[in-house]
């Protein structure tokens, strides 16, 4: 559903704009988001973003949404964490979000369904929305927030970006693929032997259990019991199943047998039945040994902490044979290729060519400026953690390995966003104290005694 435009006829041939409510006579324009507004390149945007979609087939139904309505709800759907369904209601209720998207009157009805945004990321990929990220850091240049010089020097780190799984554990995994092929073949219509469907929640409770009293060997004969069980679906459904129904749930059985056969230790586990692309990435943490997602990279400046790259890395790769990629989508989105990377001791070993790698592995070679440089390694933990509590990078609830590369990217703008906000209150209130009249070198403040 879409608002009408902004100019619309009444019954008798007349506009109705003169009885509408302008957003400029609602909102106030010393908002820090109004003022962004003014400075982001919506012009550039909607022409780089035009070269990375796909163009659309003639005839193909009504007119596409603006671009600068779709981008405005993407940005601030990050900016303030909030999913496709809250980012619209909010915007229908929020005039300033409402004219940061490109609205001139105040709008009555939701801009879009929220399905639009999830058709629309995935239109724009993962170079579409590197794009939306290259913008905002084109627009802290722009008003002068960052100079060209602070982008040559960069700090990288990663973390584990968390997929919106169950914690996996094989009892769950195994009732879980017991209880989707059940579905699956009832709903193809095949006549099943036994579904198990008391007997599977029942073994899983007591597994559930077995393992909280410790009791290893008991849990370990229930798992068994499990496995013999989903076997036993396997084999009816292949048994029965037509050569066309087992085509339609050939990935189905594959994803079942794998979770039925997979061992403790065995490398490349299925750890969700619908997103097999999670994988298991300890980082040493005490509080949490163990992380279901995949790895990513966050790039910042070394002086400002603005994002100037962000990417996933499937496959939980060593920390340093990121590194190199970091550094070439940094030069990508900036324009400018970073000369120095400041980074920690999981990056050791690797030296780019071009690029002065700095940790604290050889203290004894730095100079007095690395070491001052040095110092600023810790500036991307908050950043992280800024990432994942306000920016929707705690948990990723996009869709394949293709959401898990656009979430962090998205995230990054959307902290940008919200880092540009803070620059310009903090530049306007600049303004103001050295606007203020000097006092007076006679003139001295009176004491509440002499007041009186």
């Amino acid at each position: 559903m879409r608002h009408k435009p902004a100019a619309c006829e009444g019954p008798e041939g007349r506009s109705d704009d003169l009885f509408r409510a302008r957003l400029d006579q609602m909102i106030g324009n010393e908002h820090p988001l109004v003022k962004l507004a003014e400075k982001m390149p919506w012009e550039a945007i909607a022409e780089r973003l035009s070269g990375v979609l796909p163009p659309e087939p003639a005839g193909a139904g009504r007119p596409a949404l603006p671009m600068r309505l779709v981008v405005g709800l993407l940005y601030l759907k990050h900016a303030y964490n909030l999913s496709d369904e809250q980012v619209c209601a909010r915007w229908l209720e929020n005039p300033y979000w409402q004219h940061f998207c490109g609205e001139v009157y105040f709008q009555t009805v939701l801009p879009c369904d929220p399905s639009s945004l999830t058709r629309f990321r995935q239109r724009l990929g993962e170079a579409g929305v590197e794009e939306l990220l290259a913008q905002t850091i084109e627009a802290a240049k722009a008003m002068k927030a960052i100079r060209p010089r602070d982008l040559e020097r960069v700090v990288i780190d990663s973390t584990v970006q968390e997929k919106a799984v169950a914690y996996p554990t094989d009892s769950r995994l195994l009732e879980i693929a017991r209880y989707k092929l059940v579905k699956a073949a009832k709903s193809e219509g095949i006549d099943l032997r036994q579904s198990y469907a008391r007997i599977g929640p029942s073994l899983r409770r007591r597994a559930g259990g077995y393992a909280h009293a410790k009791q290893y060997k008991r849990l370990r004969r229930v798992l068994g019991k499990q496995r013999t069980i989903l076997g036993r679906l396997i084999r009816d459904i292949q048994r029965k199943a037509t050569t066309e129904q087992q085509r339609k749930l050939a990935t189905l059985l594959e994803r079942a047998e794998r979770i039925r056969s997979q061992q403790k230790k065995d490398k490349n586990k299925l750890y969700a039945l619908h997103a097999p692309e999670v994988e298991c990435i300890g980082k040493g943490k005490a509080r949490q040994p163990y992380e279901f997602g995949v790895k990513a990279g966050i790039a910042i400046t070394a002086k400002k902490g603005l994002i100037v790259g962000a990417r996933s890395f499937p496959g939980n790769p060593y920390d340093g044979d990121t590194l190199a990629e970091h550094l070439e989508q940094t030069e990508i989105l900036t324009g400018i290729a970073p000369t120095t990377a400041i980074v920690d001791l999981g990056y050791r070993g690797r030296q780019p060519e071009g690029v002065t790698v700095i940790h604290r592995g050889k203290p004894k070679t730095l100079t007095a400026s690395q070491k001052r440089l040095l110092k600023r390694r810790q500036a991307v933990e908050p950043t992280i953690g800024h990432l994942k509590e306000e920016n929707r990078m705690r948990r990723c609830h996009l869709k394949g390995a293709l959401g898990d590369a656009m979430n962090p990217v998205l995230a990054a703008a959307g902290y940008n966003l919200r880092w540009l906000m803070r620059w310009i209150i903090a530049f306007w209130a600049e303004i103001l104290v050295a606007l203020q009249p000097p006092i007076p070198p006679n003139r001295t403040a009176m004491t509440p005694d002499a007041a009186s």
